[in-house]
C-alpha cells in the first residue's frame, strides 16, 4: 500500500502565527517559549540554586580494567570548604540496578577508564576541583581490551538490539541467491565511535528533604528519571520529583539517567547539602554515552538491471562488561528493499569501555551509512543511475513483515530531489567535473526512521478566566516541543494558541515517555488531544460554562496505542548532496545539501526546517569530521574536547535546503505526523560519501572521509 504524494511544502511558509478561525496545525508559529530564551529568563539546571548549595566534582578512575586498593581522602577533606569526600567505602547503599552503570560508588571493581570512584563536595566549585585533585586512588590494574574487531573471540549473537527487536533475520536462501546473482557487491564498511555534544552539558542540583529528593536535572525525560532514580534509593516514585522546563540538547544522550544524577543525589543524601554537579565537557566522553564504532559487511545480489535477489547485512558492535547495549544497525535493511532472500545479523563483543548509549538516530544512522554506500556501487557496477536503481526495487510492503505500509512515499522524495537538485543528465563518470579547481561531485541517498508512538497522559484545564492550561511531562530539548503542543491543543479545542499555555518538564505533570525515537510529538500530541476532547465532552455537559474554580478533562492513551492498526509505519527522506574536494590536499567540502522527506503531516514548517536541517548537519558532520579515537594503551578516548573532537560548525553548512511532501496517512494518531527529529541524519553521511566518490573517483567505506583516504 503506498499513498500518494499531494503537496510539497517548502521552508518559506509564513511566520504569521493563524487566527483563531484557522487551524493553528500547518502553521509556522513562532516558539512560544521565544522571549524567554532570548532575554535569559528560561533556567537550565545548572542555573537553579536553593539556599546551602554545595557543589560537587567527580573523581574518575585513571585505569581501564581492574580494582581499587585503597582511597586516601586525608588530604582532600582537610583542603578549605570541603565538607565530604566519598567513595565506595562510605558511599550510601543503593538498591541493585538492571542499568549497573548507575550502581555509582558501590564496589572497588573498575570497569573502563573514566568511571566514576569517588566525589567531592564541597562550599565552591573551586574548592570541589581542588580536593579531588587532591584525593588520591590506589588501584591493582589488570589486562583491558578495548579494540572492536570482526574476529574477536569473544564475538557473540545478543538475543535482543535496542530497543526490542531480534538480533538476526532471515528469509529465503540469500547465500545461494548471492552464489547465483549476475552482479554481487560484497563490502566491508565501518564507522568511528562518535559522542554526544549537546550544546549544554549533563548537569544536576539534587535536594533532598526527608524522604523526599528533588532533582533539577538536565534530562529528556523527567518520568524516566523518576521512575528509575526512586528505586536506587528505596523510595517509592512520588517520593522523586524531576523538574527540566528548558534542556540545551540531549541526541539521546539525555535519554535516560545516567551515572552523573545518580552520583548528585548520593552526595546529597551523604553531605545532607543541596548538591550542584556538571560534567565537564572532557568528562561526557566517559560517562554521557557514544555511538557505538561498527563494522558492517554488506552483500547485495542483483541482475544486470539491478533488481535485487538477495541482501546480507551484518554489523559487528562493542558494549561494555558492566552493560549490555546493542545498536540495531542491520533494522534499516530489513524493510528498504525488496528482495526475496535475505539476511540480517547482528554481533557485540564486552570491551573495558563506556557503555554505548542513544545517539540521534542510534542503528539507522550507521546502517544506511553501509547499506546506502552500498547501493551506490551496485548502481554503478550495473551502470544504473543511482535513483533508478532505488526505484526498481521499491517494495510493495514492508518485506519483513509482509504488511501493508500506512504511507510510503520514498519514490516521491526521489524525484522530487532530483529534480530540485538538477539531477537529469548527471554524468555517472566519477573523477571528470571540475570547477573552479575543485573536483565535483553529487551523490544520493535514501532515509528512513519508524513512526513510533508509546502511552502517555495529559491533562487539560479550562481557566476561569476563559484561557486553557494544559499538562504533560513531556520535554523541549530544543525541537519546540511547546509549540507544537500549544498548536494542536488549540485545534482540539477550537481556540487560537494565544489561550492555551502548555506546562511540560516536571514528574510532577501527567507521565509522559521521553523526547526520543522521534516519537515525542506523536505520543504527546496524541494523549493532548484526547485530554482535550475529553474537557470539551465536560464542557458541553456544563452547558458550556466552566464552574468559578474551572474544569478539567484528562486522557491516557495506554490502551488505545496498544490497538495499532496491521500496517508498518515508517518515515522516508531522500538526501542529496553536491562536494568539492581540493586534487591537491584532499580537503572536501559539502557545496549543497538537499534533504526531501515523507514525514506525515508537519505540524509546524519553522520548527520542522530547524529539525531537519539540524540532522542534516550532523550527518554532514558525520561524514567529514566526527571520530572519538581510542587509545589502545590507555583505554581512553584521546581526543576528548572540541580542540580534538570535531563538529560541523556554520562555515560548513554553505547551502542546506530541506522540503517535504505532505502525507495523509490516517493510521498514525490524531495528528497525522511522523517524527521527524532523526530522519535528517539518517542517509546524509551515504550520500556525502557517495558525492565523493562520484568527485574523486575514490570510495571511501570507513568514516569519516579525512584528507590522507583521498590523497593517493
Amino acid at each position: 500500500m503506498t499513498s500518494t504524494a499531494t503537496t510539497t511544502v517548502t521552508s518559506t511558509a509564513t511566520t504569521t502565527a493563524p487566527p483563531a478561525a484557522r487551524p493553528s496545525v500547518g502553521s509556522a508559529l513562532d516558539r512560544v517559549e521565544g522571549l524567554e530564551k532570548v532575554t535569559g529568563r528560561a533556567r537550565y539546571a545548572f542555573e537553579y540554586s536553593p539556599d546551602d548549595l554545595a557543589y560537587a566534582v567527580p573523581v574518575q578512575a585513571t585505569i581501564a580494567r581492574g580494582e581499587i586498593r585503597a582511597v586516601d581522602v586525608d588530604t582532600a577533606v582537610k583542603y578549605p570548604g570541603v565538607i565530604a569526600a566519598i567513595w565506595y567505602g562510605n558511599a550510601p547503599r543503593l538498591a541493585p540496578a538492571e542499568n549497573a552503570e548507575l550502581s555509582v560508588l558501590q564496589s572497588r571493581r573498575v570497569a573502563y577508564r573514566g568511571q566514576y570512584v569517588a566525589v567531592v563536595v564541597a562550599e565552591t566549585l573551586e574548592s570541589a576541583r581542588e580536593a579531588a585533585r587532591l584525593l588520591r586512588v590506589d588501584y591493582e590494574p589488570e589486562e583491558h581490551d578495548v579494540e572492536l574487531r570482526a574476529d574477536h573471540p569473544e564475538m557473540y549473537r545478543p538475543e535482543r538490539v535496542n530497543p526490542f527487536y531480534p538480533a538476526d533475520t532471515e528469509q529465503g536462501e540469500p547465500d545461494a541467491a548471492l552464489a547465483a546473482a549476475q552482479v554481487v557487491v560484497d563490502e566491508t564498511y565501518s564507522t568511528p565511535a562518535e559522542h554526544n555534544n549537546p550544546m549544554e552539558p549533563h548537569a544536576t542540583v539534587a535536594v533532598w528533604d526527608g524522604d523526599g529528593l528533588t532533582l533539577y536535572d538536565s534530562t529528556q525525560g523527567a518520568s524516566s528519571v523518576r521512575d528509575i532514580v526512586a528505586p536506587l534509593f528505596g523510595l517509592p516514585p512520588g517520593n522523586v520529583r524531576v523538574v527540566s522546563p528548558h534542556v540545551g540538547g540531549g541526541f539521546g544522550s539525555k535519554g535516560m539517567p545516567l551515572s552523573p544524577v545518580v552520583l548528585a543525589a548520593l552526595a546529597a543524601k551523604h553531605s545532607g547539602r543541596p548538591v550542584k554537579l556538571a560534567v565537564t565537557r572532557q568528562q561526557m566522553f566517559a560517562v554521557t554515552g557514544y555511538r557505538t564504532p561498527t563494522i558492517q559487511r554488506v552483500r547485495l545480489g542483483a541482475d544486470v538491471g539491478g533488481r535485487l535477489s538477495a541482501i546480507v547485512h551484518d554489523a559487528f558492535e562493542q558494549s561494555s562488561r558492566i552493560r549490555e547495549f546493542a545498536e540495531q544497525t542491520t533494522t534499516p535493511t530489513r524493510m528498504m528493499y525488496a528482495a526475496p532472500n535475505r539476511r540480517t545479523t547482528h554481533r557485540l563483543v564486552r570491551l573495558d569501555v563506556p557503555t554505548p548509549a542513544w545517539m540521534r538516530a542510534p542503528g539507522e544512522t550507521p546502517g544506511m551509512f553501509a547499506l546506502e554506500s552500498a547501493m551506490d556501487e551496485l548502481a554503478a557496477a550495473c551502470g544504473i543511475d543511482p535513483i533508478e536503481l532505488r526505484i526498481r526495487n521499491e517494495p510493495d510492503v514492508d518485506p519483513e513483515s509482509g504488511l501493508p505500509f500506512s504511507s510510503r512515499n520514498l519514490v516521491a522524495c526521489l524525484r522530487e530531489g532530483a529534480r530540485r537538485f538538477g539531477w537529469a543528465g548527471r554524468d555517472p563518470e566519477p573523477g571528470t567535473r571540475r570547477r573552479d579547481g575543485l573536483l565535483v561531485g553529487t551523490g544520493v541517498a535514501a532515509s528512513t526512521y519508524p513512526a513510533y508512538r508509546r502511552p502517555s497522559r495529559a491533562s487539560a484545564r479550562r481557566e476561569p478566566d476563559g484561557t486553557f492550561t494544559v499538562r504533560i511531562a513531556a520535554a523541549d530539548i530544543g525541537t519546540g516541543a511547546r509549540t507544537v503542543l500549544t498548536q494542536i491543543a488549540a485545534d482540539a479545542l477550537r481556540v487560537s494558541p494565544e489561550r492555551v499555555t502548555v506546562e511540560i518538564g516536571d514528574s510532577a505533570l501527567p507521565a509522559a515517555p521521553l523526547a526520543g525515537g522521534s516519537m515525542g510529538t506523536a505520543s504527546w500530541g496524541t494523549a493532548v488531544v484526547r485530554a482535550c476532547e475529553a474537557l470539551t465532552e465536560e464542557l458541553e455537559r456544563a452547558g458550556g460554562e466552566a464552574p468559578a474554580d474551572g474544569l478539567e478533562g484528562s486522557a491516557d492513551t495506554a490502551e488505545e496505542v496498544r490497538a495499532r492498526p496491521g500496517f508498518a509505519q515508517h518515515a522516508f527522506g531522500a538526501q542529496f548532496a553536491e562536494v568539492g574536494v581540493d586534487p591537491d590536499t584532499g580537503e572536501t567540502r559539502v557545496l549543497r545539501l538537499l534533504g526531501v522527506f515523507a514525514a506525515g503531516r508537519i505540524v509546524n514548517p519553522k520548527t520542522a526546517r530547524s529539525q531537519f536541517i539540524g540532522g542534516m548537519t550532523m550527518g554532514m558532520s558525520m561524514a567529514l569530521l566526527e571520530e572519538s579515537v581510542m587509545d589502545r594503551e590507555f583505554g581512553d578516548y584521546l581526543n576528548h574536547d572540541f580542540a580534538q573532537y570535531h563538529v560541523a560548525a556554520c562555515a560548513d553548512v554553505r547551502d542546506v535546503e530541506a522540503v517535504w511532501i505532505e502525507e495523509d496517512d490516517p493510521y498514525l494518531n490524531p495528528m497525522g505526523a511522523k517524527g521527524i527529529g532523526e530522519i535528517g541524519i539518517v542517509g546524509t553521511a551515504a550520500a556525502v560519501a557517495n558525492a565523493v566518490h562520484h568527485a574523486t573517483g575514490v570510495r571511501v567505506r570507513d568514516l569519516p572521509i579525512r584528507l590522507d583516504k583521498l590523497v593517493r
